[in-house]
């Protein structure tokens, strides 16, 4: 749904927002945030049993959180400021989820050197996040180790999608070895026009760069666009509730 709001006389368009998913009534969500720490036990002790609506209840108030950050940033914040600002809570919500799961995490900048006329200098592959198996983070500025996971969390894959399968192959080529690399993304839907939405994932170009560039372990959504469904795409594409409830502990087993 499109919701627009007038302020200080201009009319400002709030991002599409999923009905399902979010949660409107402040009782409501006071109600189901107990519902969600409670849930949020099993998670700490790795319980894979999990039903739909524990699942969806996991999700809906996650989506709930990040869109009213985003939503308070669309009505009063420049649009350009605003987008960093969104992206950066984000950020900080997965991180905070995995923290308060007891999975140890950090965020690194591998430098990668290379060599120009000028001498040698240092590209940087900026990592949202490391997930670790350890007790504390193995991996540095030079150094990635192979049972570490890197995670690339964003709002949207929209022109971001491509740089992961570049950087996951060249993250390989530096540190030598296989390395586990997903993607978290908020959802891959905009506003077009004033009162309909666009779905923005790119789903051909994904099967063509997992086909001839490379896999990622994982591609999970809090909204996940319709085609994460279907076949193909659902065998890369998953929920994210799936990933916090039983995916992460595989991934994560050396």
């Amino acid at each position: 749904m499109i919701h627009s709001s007038s302020i200080a006389g201009t009319l400002k368009y709030i991002r599409p927002i999923n009905q399902r998913l979010f949660i409107y009534s402040p009782a409501d969500f006071k109600n189901k945030l107990k519902e969600f720490e409670k849930s949020f036990e099993k998670l700490k002790v790795q319980n894979t049993q999990w039903d739909v609506s524990e699942k969806e209840l996991l999700e809906s108030v996650l989506y709930t959180i990040q869109q009213s950050i985003g939503v308070g940033f669309d009505l009063l914040a420049n649009p350009n400021s605003a987008r960093k600002l969104v992206g950066n809570r984000f950020e900080e919500l997965i991180k905070a989820i995995f923290t308060e799961m007891g999975i140890a995490n950090k965020k690194t900048v591998l430098q990668i050197p290379y060599q120009t006329d000028e001498g040698i200098k240092n590209y940087k592959c900026e990592n949202d996040l490391i997930l670790s198996p350890y007790k504390s983070a193995k991996s540095t500025g030079k150094y990635l180790d192979k049972n570490e996971i890197v995670v690339s969390a964003k709002t949207t894959s929209k022109d971001r999608m491509g740089k992961m399968f570049i950087d996951k192959i060249l993250l390989e080529r530096f540190v030598q070895h296989e390395q586990k690399v997903i993607g978290i993304f908020l959802n891959d839907v905009q506003r077009k026009e004033s009162d309909n939405i666009s779905f923005t994932l790119v789903s051909g170009l994904f099967m063509v760069y997992s086909a001839f560039l490379t896999k990622l372990d994982g591609i999970y959504y809090l909204d996940p666009p319709p085609n994460v469904f279907k076949e193909p795409f659902n065998k890369y594409m998953k929920s994210f509730s799936e990933l916090i409830t039983k995916d992460i502990w595989d991934l994560l087993t050396p």
